[in-house]
Formats: C-alpha cells, structure tokens, sequence
C-alpha cells in the first residue's frame, strides 16, 4: 500500500473489504469512487483521467457526508493530500462551455429547450386571449342574447371564469402529479376548446356562463401547471428568462385579443368568430404537447429512470445525464409517498406553502386589476379617447415589461427584480394620487395620471407578475410542488374574486384616492415580505433550492 496522498486512498479504495464511511475525511472531497478499474494510480499526483459515475458501492450505506459530495462527480480532480475540486464542470442542469455555444460563441444551452417552454406557453396565450375577449364585445353578447342591461348577469358572464379558474387550480396539482405535466396540458386543452366552442355557439346566456366556466377550468390547471413544467425542463442557468414566457405569453393573448377583436365595433356577430379562433390555440397545445417532452423531474419521481435520461440528454445534453440523474436519485432517496394535501399545513412544509399564498395575495392587494379597471378612464381624461388606443398602450406596456424582465431574470436575480418591481409599482400608484389631490394645472394632472399608469403596468410586467409565478415552484420540493403550487394558484383567485366584487364599493365609499393609497401601501409591504422571507434562486438547482429550504430531512 502506497503511503502518501492520494495514493493510500487509492490503495486502500482497491480493496473490496475497505468500507466507504470507514475512509472519513481521507477520502477526496469529489467524492470519486477510485475502485474503477480504469484509474492508473500512477496518474493520482496530477488529475484523474478517469472519472466514475458514482461513489455508490451495492451493499453499502454512504455517510452523510458523502452524499453531498455527490454533486461534484464527474469533474476533474487533483489527487494529493489536500485534495481539490476543480470547478470547471457546470451544475445540475447547465450544459459544458462546449455543448452550449454556437459558431460565434454563443451560447446556446437554451436552444434544446425552447420549442417545448412556447408549446407549454400557449396555455398562457390562452389566458390572455380569454380575458380579453369578453370585454369588448360583451355588450354585443348581452344584446344578441337578450340580457342587455342586466348588470348581474353581465357580471356573471365575467366572474364565472374566475370560479372555474378556483376549481381548475385546485385539481390541477393532483392530476399532474398522477398523470404527468405533458399529458395533464392535454386534459386541460379539452375543456378550454369545449367552452369556446360552446360559447361561439350559444343560443342562450345559460349556454355562455357554461362555456366561460370551461374556460375557467382549463385556465385554472394551465396556470399552475406552466410555470411548473418550465421549472422542471429549464436549464438553470436559463430557468428565469424560460420562465418570463409565461409573462409574455399572457401579454401577448391579451393584444391578440384586443387587435382580433376590432370588428366587433362595427360587427355585432363578430364576438363568436372570436370565440371560434380561440379553439385553434387548445387544438395546438394538443398536438405540440404530444411532441414535447415529460418533465425529468417527474419522471424520476414516478421511478422512470431510462425516460429520465433520456429526456435530460435530449434538453441538457450527455454530459449532464449522470450528475443529473444523481442529483434526482438524492432528491428522491427517502422514497417517500406522495406528500397529501393535510400535510402542508406540517412544519415541514407550511413556511414555503405560506410563503406562496402570500406572494399571490400580496400581487393581487397592490392593485393590478383595479389599476387596470381605471385605466381607461383615465385615458380619456387625458383626451385618448378611442378605447382600442388606450388598451393597447396598456397591453403594450405590459409586454415590455415582461421582455425586459426576460432579459434580467438571470441577471439581476428574483429577489431584485421582486423588490424593485412593488417598489416601482408604489412610486406609480404615488404618482396617480398626486394627479388625483394636488392643485396643478388640468392637463397635468391627466398626463401624470396615464402616466403614473403606464409605469405601473410595465413595474407589474418586470417581477410582480412573472417572478411570483417562476419563484413559487423553484421554491418547493418535488414530492409537494404540484401541491404547493395549486394552493397559491387557490389564493391568487380567491383574491382576484375579492378585488372584482368590493373594488368599485371601495371606490364609491372612501374615493379612488385613498384605494390607490392602499395599493401603494401593500406594495411596500411586498417589498418588506420578499427581503424577509423570498431567497434568491438564480442560478440553483431546484434540488439546491429544496436543501436550503428543508434542510437534510427534506433534501433526503
């Protein structure tokens, strides 16, 4: 047996009688497995050009230790006595400097991934298209179908989406975690094309309320179920910019709403064509999800280890498949059942589920929706008075918003884009009031109005909306992110419930002034709750993330 460095570990590694937890601290901090045949114990004084999968002997426990040490597989080495790891090995999910650029050095580890983040996408185009479909034309639908100055049943054709939304959110995390996320977008598209369908064709109210409540339900599974998906098939290094396409794809359903539906000014039958196309994105989630792929993560957790692999080849690469599968199989290790509901009101998991129904609260209270309701009218105030005009400025806004925050997710951080987006939001509301209380010249005060407006929406669009969506799922562990996620999902339309039906009350009782002071306040509170309890995740695995946030119990 050798006696220094390296080489008496590689030595006493050679026996097979040697016991890993028996080798301590003496063992190199890679934790590289130096029984594999391949290793020249001559070449333990430079680095190892042998490289194990695992340090996994069948038969034996690792020590705690160890597996941590895990993570660092597969990477090169220097073998002496103090033993150091080199870092030119990427984490779990991020593709080698070689695999990821293109023939001008760029990087391209997003490519892979890219076709099956838009298919998934187009559920949040769906979400879009069907808020705004209902707005312009519902005075044609009221009139059509005879319940024109029925304010109760107009709001009823508009708050039932939200109800099926309540109930979409709540099944949703169930039926992903059963049947997986791909096929789980595919249920989701049926109903989504049954009620615009439905509704197209409606030869009665009672046939409208029905297709919207479909809607709903789809809208209600696709909203917690894209931002899960893209968690889970993203590169790390790309998990945010992937992620603000849920963002955008909103924004974008909303302007496709708002252009398609120009001939509904002068059309009083055209609000069913609308309906008709919105058929046409559900038959295309369909059909690209039968071509996109399952998430890895699910697939590990439901013991598909080949499909697994292959899936992470396929999106991250084949350097990456073992150190993913890995990071996977210790996620997983304590094969524990899947998590119930009862069980997130545990110790275990309550913090991170609280933690989501808050960021979801906290969004819906700072006000986007009765910014959003206003917006119009202070439009016209300021002499834009074609609705069309004003809508897409305020739609246009919001898409800025969220490309801008594409391009800094991965930058800036989560965190910042968080803080700084509620603290934008609270200038803006600010500036609103001002126009509303201080003596200034008319003009002015209008303009400082659509103003305050537009900063508004675009602050909303660069994290308020798209991190709260992206950081929830990153936050969770895999045996209770369906879960977690559709809880959130619950509170975020109980709140927008709540905001629909007392906002005008509100108004109409303590004046627009002091409500878009409480938007300001809430949005500050926001900015408190996210330094105090929202954690940084770029550039984490979500494995890491779970470690940090469960400690050992929940890494294991």
């Amino acid at each position: 047996m050798a006696t220094i460095g390296g080489y008496r570990i590689h030595a006493r590694l050679r026996l097979r009688e040697t016991q890993i937890v028996d080798l301590g601290s003496r063992l190199c901090p890679c934790g590289v497995d130096l029984r594999a045949s391949s290793t020249d114990s001559r070449k333990l004084g430079t680095f190892s050009a042998a490289l194990p999968k695992s340090v996994s002997v069948p038969g034996k426990e690792l020590s705690p230790g160890l597996v941590e040490k895990r993570r660092f597989l597969r990477r090169r080495v220097r073998l002496d006595e103090q033993s150091e790891t080199s870092e030119d090995t990427p984490k779990f999910g991020q593709a080698t400097e070689q695999a990821t650029t293109g023939v001008f050095g760029w990087d391209l580890s997003w490519l892979p991934v890219l076709p099956h983040v838009i298919t998934a996408a187009m559920a949040n185009f769906l979400f879009g298209y069907h808020i705004g479909i209902i707005n312009g034309p519902l005075e044609s639908i009221a009139k059509e179908l005879n319940f024109e100055g029925n304010t109760l049943l107009e709001g009823f054709v508009v708050s039932i989406f939200i109800v099926g939304a309540f109930v979409g959110s709540i099944s949703g995390g169930v039926l992903s975690d059963s049947v997986g996320r791909r096929r789980t977008f595919q249920i989701c598209a049926v109903p989504l094309i049954a009620g615009a369908a439905l509704s197209a064709s409606a030869q009665s109210v009672d046939a409208v309320i029905l297709g919207r409540l479909l809607v709903g339900v789809g809208i209600g599974v696709n909203t917690a179920l894209v931002p899960l998906y893209i968690s889970e098939v993203a590169p790390t290094k790309y998990r945010g910019a992937l992620g603000s396409l849920c963002q955008i794809g909103t924004c974008t359903g909303l302007i496709a709403a708002l252009i398609f539906g120009i001939p509904a000014e002068t059309d009083p039958h055209w609000w069913r064509t609308m309906f008709w196309v919105a058929t046409l994105p559900g038959l295309l989630l369909i059909g690209g999800m039968q071509y996109a792929v399952e998430s890895p993560r699910w697939l590990g957790k439901v013991g598909k280890w080949d499909e697994a692999r292959a899936t992470i080849d396929r999106l991250w690469g084949k350097d990456q498949v073992e150190e993913a599968i890995e990071e996977l199989r210790n996620a997983n290790a304590t094969k524990e059942e899947e998590a119930s509901w009862s069980e997130l009101l545990s110790r275990r998991y309550f913090k991170v589920a609280g933690i989501g129904g808050a960021l979801f609260a906290l969004q819906q209270f700072a006000g986007i929706n009765g910014v959003l309701y206003f917006s119009s009218s202070s439009f016209q105030d300021a002499g834009i008075t074609n609705s069309i005009a004003a809508s897409a400025a305020v739609g246009f806004s919001n898409l800025a918003g969220a490309v801008v925050a594409s391009s800094l997710m991965d930058r800036q951080g989560r965190r910042k884009l968080l803080m700084g987006s509620y603290t934008g939001m609270a200038i803006s509301v600010g500036i609103m009031v001002a126009a509303l209380n201080l003596p200034m010249d008319e003009q002015l005060s209008h303009t400082l109005s659509v103003v305050g407006n537009l900063t508004y929406v675009f602050t909303f669009a660069l994290g308020a909306g798209p991190v709260t969506a992206l950081i929830i799922p990153e936050m969770c562990s895999t045996r209770i992110r369906a879960k977690a996620l559709a809880v959130s999902l619950c509170v975020h339309w109980v709140c927008n419930f709540a905001i629909g039906l007392l906002f005008l009350e509100l108004v109409q009782r303590f004046g627009l002034s002091a409500v878009y002071t409480s938007f300001g306040v809430v949005s500050l509170l926001s900015v408190l709750f996210t330094n105090l309890y929202i954690i940084e995740t770029k550039g984490r695995s979500l494995e890491e993330i779970e470690k940090i946030l469960l400690g050992s119990e929940g890494a294991n």
